[in-house]
């Protein structure tokens, strides 16, 4: 009779902090997502750095800063490169590079082959890229079987009309990349705007017009019906080898813009089906890395559909590390060729907050009369966690507290202003 096998033994626990000589970190981007990243890994004994060419981004007045300035890759890439070299040079060895931005998740792959001669890079770097753009994107999402509502690339006026004829109102424009739109000068209808919510096709087509002046190339979409709990985040990472080595799932509450912005207010949820869809379009992908993926519940026929994909470190997934997923640290661990025990979330019962852009939608939930000021006290019960307020960060905590005010004082005396000109709103 066979002896009976011995019991498996646990898996060994990752590393809590950085090892004597371990490599430096650099984060691409100082906006507050960068500025966390830095945080994430500071805590955990590693030398880490931020840079960026926006200087006034919160991580050049941080206590974990100062950023460093460099050129804007987008239009001076020659100098973004000498920058990055002499950088890893100054840090000494080979530092590990990992992205917060968009910008520079581009930037990274499009200089890939230079920078790897100094940094350490995800061989997801490729790939990554490819999602940082809306149109590869959503062809990648199309290709590999990641459900989306109706989308379409419009380039001209013609195709916008094509695609209204079809389409199912409201729908939504986007730019290939939110930068784009950017750049428009304040007072612009489309200034810092992410997406235009257009109700018929004719909004649909002036919208496209004023996008057309910084880029006529566009994404059309219809929008995923449903209410903002059906929202769903997820948040992983992927290693060299494309193994899960950490995942965690939200739920958002409320959002701003309401219906179509990313969450203001989230809680950890279990959900075995939208876990599945994510991470079954990351390994058919063959992905390696962090990444976000925003989805919704369609209320029409049930199937949760792609928002959208971010291949970097998010504000959503600031989320993770309360839920006991330190997604950067164990990205970082993974690079640097150290084994990775996956880690999925706890059961942790908070709520995370981010206060600047929670003001506004508490303003706009309760103009549409879908939330009652009990509704409000109650999500902000504890445990709390908070995207942009950490008492150890004082400058850019009283911002928040300031910005808060403003917010709610505009808010109160005037409805937020439209993405539409009065014309089509």
């Amino acid at each position: 009779m066979p002896a009976p096998s011995e019991p498996a033994a646990p898996p060994p626990p990752n590393p809590v902090r950085a090892g004597p000589g371990w490599p430096a970190a650099v984060i691409a981007g100082a906006y507050q997502t960068g500025v966390l990243g830095v945080r994430s890994l500071l805590r955990r004994g590693v030398r880490a750095c931020c840079f960026d060419c926006h200087t006034d981004y919160p991580g050049f007045r941080s206590v974990y800063g100062p950023a460093r300035a460099c050129p804007d890759p987008d239009t001076d890439a020659r100098g973004w490169v000498a920058f990055m070299v002499a950088l890893a040079g100054e840090l000494g060895g080979k530092p590990v590079l990992i992205a917060s931005a968009d910008q520079f998740v581009s930037a990274i792959a499009a200089h890939a082959s230079t920078l790897a001669a100094h940094f350490v890079l995800s061989p997801g770097v490729p790939l990554q890229g490819l999602l940082a753009t809306k149109q590869t994107q959503y062809a990648l999402a199309a290709e590999h079987g990641m459900p989306m509502p109706r989308t379409g690339l419009l380039r001209s006026e013609a195709e916008v009309r094509e695609f209204a004829r079809e389409a199912r109102f409201p729908c939504l424009l986007k730019p290939l990349h939110f930068r784009e739109w950017q750049a428009f000068p304040d007072g612009h209808p489309l200034s810092h705007e992410k997406v235009v919510i257009a109700p018929s096709a004719e909004a649909l087509v002036e919208a496209w017009r004023l996008a057309a002046a910084a880029n006529p190339v566009t994404i059309g979409q219809e929008i995923i019906e449903g209410p903002d709990t059906a929202k769903r985040v997820y948040v992983a990472c992927y290693d060299r080898g494309g193994r899960r080595i950490a995942s965690a799932m939200f739920r958002g509450l409320r959002c701003d813009p309401l219906g179509f912005g990313p969450a203001t207010v989230s809680e950890p949820v279990r959900d075995p089906e939208t876990d599945a869809v994510c991470d079954g379009w990351l390994r058919r992908l063959g992905y390696s890395g962090i990444c976000e993926i925003e989805t919704k519940r369609d209320s029409r026929d049930g199937r949760v559909k792609l928002i959208e994909a971010n291949p970097r470190l998010t504000g959503g997934g600031d989320a993770a590390p309360y839920a006991g997923v330190d997604v950067c640290w164990l990205h970082y661990l993974d690079l640097i060729g150290r084994p990775v025990t996956p880690v999925s979330a706890e059961a942790r019962d908070f709520r995370h907050i981010v206060l600047r852009s929670d003001v506004r939608a508490i303003l706009a939930y309760r103009r549409a009369g879908l939330v009652s000021w009990r509704e409000v006290l109650r999500s902000y019960r504890g445990p709390l966690a908070f995207y942009d307020f950490d008492p150890h960060d004082w400058r850019y905590s009283a911002g928040t507290i300031y910005r808060m005010a403003r917010s709610a004082a505009g808010g109160l005396l005037r409805p937020r202003r439209s993405a539409l000109p009065a014309s089509m709103r």
